[in-house]
């Protein structure tokens, strides 16, 4: 699995913004990567140095439409928390 295999794309919310004074970031990535896998994706892709990374499975809402329901699918969220000399990321600079 690649590195933009396993993060999957950010996650912009009021929290995840509030958080990056703390220098943390979040992301969906793939539920079968690990911690250190994400933390290699990370470094590989934005170029960072990564302090620490926090996991949480999140699982799908059920939905409904009239009679029917579904369930959306189950996903995996990552905090990432990044060391005092390391850059930010670019990506996220134009957010705030």
């Amino acid at each position: 699995m690649n590195s933009y295999e396993i993060v999957k794309r950010p996650i912009i919310t009021e929290h995840s913004m509030d958080q990056m004074a703390d220098r943390k970031y979040t992301f969906e990535v793939a539920k079968e990567a690990n911690k250190v896998e994400i933390k290699k994706a990370v470094e590989e892709i934005f170029g960072v140095q990564v302090e620490k990374v926090t996991t949480m499975r999140m699982l799908g809402k059920v939905k409904r439409m009239g009679a029917n329901s579904g369930k959306r699918p189950d996903w995996k969220k990552a905090v990432v928390k990044l060391t005092e000399g390391s850059k930010t990321i670019e990506f996220f600079d134009g957010l705030m």
